[in-house]
């Protein structure tokens, strides 16, 4: 890849590699829930050990702010790293500091080293230079597979590549190069599939996609929110108030020539409450009143966006169109998941991401691997896509 170093580049035999990796993973109660973005990094963690070097890898867990809280440490994910690698893996207490140091020098080669949560340290999220050359001291050479923070400024991110040599780990070598396609080379029509809560992160995308896309699909709060914007009443929906004007202004930029559509739903699943017991009823959004509330797309949207999506070319998916954790909202995102998986299968590229797409996938046993390309990231797949240089990833730049 022009101007990124990449791990074939690197010299590693007898050296002690510092893996910064993105296992931000959901747990409950100190069990790991969902293991895919630990096996995303294997790769990576298999070609650095074939190369002869040692492994140290760093990671974060949560927002545990600076603090060293019980709930957020990454001890739960040594035996499934003990398991993928088939070798042990030491663990230490802390990402720093003089023990730390002294367990890192004593590896040999093949052996792994795995550190406690980078943001128990409060100098990681603010970039500390200090923490950053600690963290450095640990390894020879550095690689960052942690596509998932590449739009974090932070000590671990662009902190190390300061002082060591450093390159892209394998899983982010293929996120920058799946996600730029969609940049520099979409097959047409592209489609965009975007939801989520907050309109802030996703207008960049949107905006981006009115001028390199074609077809714009719209769920979950965004898509509330788009329909106050056309002055239907919402009930209880959750949506973005401050939003309002700006879906209006997207609205009107979407009408102009050689712009994209933007696909607001026409109907609804609307309900009282998201739960079992509470009846639900599928209406247009005109009708929507009073108590209901919104939390899927209606039967006529789901046909609507399954005939954009049998004619992409190129899809990009993120976030579920309803409030899928109830299986009985579930519905659009199951339809809107098979019509993008048989779109894929007849020719189109279809790359998706976001925790809660990903999360939807494994709790209703939908498979992942029918998709040309899944990304890890959430945030940071938006930015790319969006057209924003991700700091981390500048950071590797030669």
């Amino acid at each position: 890849m022009p101007n990124y170093p990449v791990l074939a580049d690197a010299d590693m035999k007898g050296k002690r590699v510092l893996l910064r990796a993105g296992f931000d993973v959901p747990m409950e109660g100190g069990k790991v829930m969902d293991t895919e973005r630990i096996a995303a990094v294997l790769p990576t963690m298999k070609y650095i050990l074939d190369a002869g070097a040692s492994l140290i890898i760093m990671s974060h867990q949560g927002r545990p702010k600076g603090k060293p809280l019980p709930e957020f440490s990454q001890k739960p994910i040594v035996s499934i790293l003990e398991k993928l690698l088939g070798k042990t893996v030491a663990f230490a207490e802390s990402c720093r500091g003089a023990e730390t140091l002294k367990m890192s020098k004593a590896l040999k080669p093949g052996g792994v080293l795995f550190l406690e949560n980078l943001r128990y340290e409060a100098g990681e999220e603010k970039n500390d230079p200090e923490l950053a050359k600690e963290l450095a001291a640990l390894g020879d050479v550095y690689v960052n597979d942690a596509f998932t923070n590449c739009h974090r400024n932070h000590a671990s991110m662009t902190g190390i590549p300061k002082i060591l040599p450093s390159y892209m780990g394998l899983q982010l070598q293929k996120e920058v190069e799946n996600l730029s396609r969609v940049n520099e080379d979409p097959k047409r029509p592209l489609v965009l599939i975007i939801s989520g809560a907050k309109m802030e992160t996703k207008v960049p995308v949107v905006e981006r996609f009115l001028d390199k896309g074609d077809e714009i699909l719209l769920g979950g709060c965004i898509a509330n929110t788009f329909i106050a914007a056309r002055g239907f009443d919402v009930g209880t929906s959750k949506y973005d108030e401050e939003g309002i004007e700006k879906a209006r202004e997207l609205m009107l930029e979407a009408e102009k020539e050689e712009k994209a559509d933007i696909h607001v739903p026409r109907d609804a699943v609307v309900a009282t409450s998201p739960t079992e017991g509470a009846e639900k009823i599928d209406l247009p959004v005109e009708d929507v009143v009073g108590d209901m509330g919104i939390f899927d797309i209606g039967k006529v949207t789901v046909e609507r966006y399954k005939k954009i999506i049998e004619k992409a070319g190129m899809i990009v998916w993120n976030g579920p169109v309803g409030f899928y954790e109830n299986n009985r909202f579930s519905h659009g995102t199951k339809r809107i998941a098979e019509a993008v998986a048989a779109a894929t299968k007849n020719g189109a590229l279809s790359i998706i991401g976001g925790g809660d797409t990903i999360d939807f996938h494994a709790r209703y046993n939908y498979p992942l691997d029918i998709y040309t390309f899944v990304s890890t990231g959430g945030g940071a797949m938006l930015e790319f896509i969006g057209g924003k240089k991700l700091p981390a990833i500048e950071a590797l730049k030669r």
